[in-house]
């Protein structure tokens, strides 16, 4: 039996670099060393992007993962014809939107199946996808309705740093609200199994503060540190796990970057986002901890400024790709 996962790979937005950086990340040929790679998407929008970035790959148009070759040279991808030959690049349409939710979705039926191991995402565009009618802040928020699965956590790593997130894509007055400490337990809960399965044995976990100095007991902030964290922290020691804080947010990503711990949970979206982008967009990839299935993706943008050029930089994809094959588990 073949032990490599088999990786969707959603072609995401069709207007932006979804399609080039697919082509040149699967121009790489050792990805087939322990990947099994399927793209959803459309194959004549493949094929132009192949064109733009000078690929000598095949694409091969499939209506089932079962026809699937998985040989290099050749990027087999099931066919959903969505995405016309003229649709330009590098601008908001809603039928690229529609083309990046059906993406998704026919990805997690499969998943669902147990016809893959794990889902990679290309970036799709938040307004493209509200304008086709799918009001969903972005993929963590989609995927987790399209599994049922009422709670999940965005992590973001870089080299030397992974930073999961109590709260995401809510405005920051709304996320100090929501913050509480069932919502930080089970947060730091999910990390700390990604960790385990990652084959980290005892991972020191670090918290972030709320306020600037985590408070610095009471002198910053309305309590919230007393009242939202540090039950939380409480609950995770008496489970035996290592799990440090509340701590200042300005020089914990420091500490972490230097090894001192293996995860950080930030409270809320640009307190977590921020370290990570600044160590490189090329090297991020975002994980969607919770769900019944692995998935991972790029860690930017559909990029319309450069779409259509040939330019955009496959690394964050291929590195999304590989976490995602040490996470999933083994086909059945």
């Amino acid at each position: 039996m073949d032990s490599r996962p088999r990786i969707a790979i959603t072609m995401g937005d069709a207007a932006g670099v979804g399609p080039e950086i697919i082509m040149k990340s699967l121009a790489h040929a050792e990805l087939y060393d322990f990947i099994r790679p399927v793209v959803i998407g459309d194959a004549q929008r493949l094929r132009a992007a192949g064109k733009l970035v000078g690929s000598t790959l095949a694409v091969h148009s499939i209506d089932a993962i079962e026809q699937a070759r998985y040989e290099r040279g050749t990027i087999d991808c099931i066919d959903l014809h969505l995405i016309p030959e003229d649709l330009p690049w590098g601008e908001l349409s809603a039928v690229a939107g529609n083309g990046a939710f059906e993406y998704v979705k026919a990805a997690t039926e499969l998943a669902v199946r147990g016809d893959i191991e794990a889902i990679c995402t290309a970036p799709l565009n938040k307004e493209a996808l509200h304008a086709a009618g799918h009001k969903y802040p972005g993929h963590t928020e989609l995927l987790a309705k399209l599994t049922g699965t009422p709670e999940v956590s965005m992590m973001l790593t870089a080299p030397g740093l992974r930073v999961i997130h109590v709260t995401a894509h809510i405005g920051l007055l709304d996320a100090v609200a929501k913050i509480e400490p069932g919502l930080v337990e089970r947060t730091i809960a999910r990390g700390h199994a990604v960790l385990l399965k990652a084959g980290i044995v005892n991972p020191r976990i670090a918290v972030c503060g709320i306020n600037p100095h985590a408070g610095e007991n009471g002198l910053f902030g309305r309590g919230e540190e007393e009242e939202k964290l540090i039950p939380a922290v409480q609950a995770c020691r008496a489970k035996g796990w290592l799990v440090d804080g509340p701590l200042p947010a300005d020089t914990l990503f420091y500490r972490a970057t230097r090894g001192d711990f293996a995860m950080v949970v930030a409270m809320y979206h640009d307190q977590g986002h921020g370290p990570v982008k600044v160590l490189g967009l090329e090297a991020g990839v975002n994980i969607t901890v919770g769900l019944p299935v692995i998935r991972t993706s790029v860690d930017h943008g559909t990029a319309f400024d450069i779409a259509g050029t040939g330019k955009a930089d496959e690394r964050s994809l291929l590195e999304a790709l590989r976490q995602a094959a040490e996470l999933a588990p083994q086909p059945r």
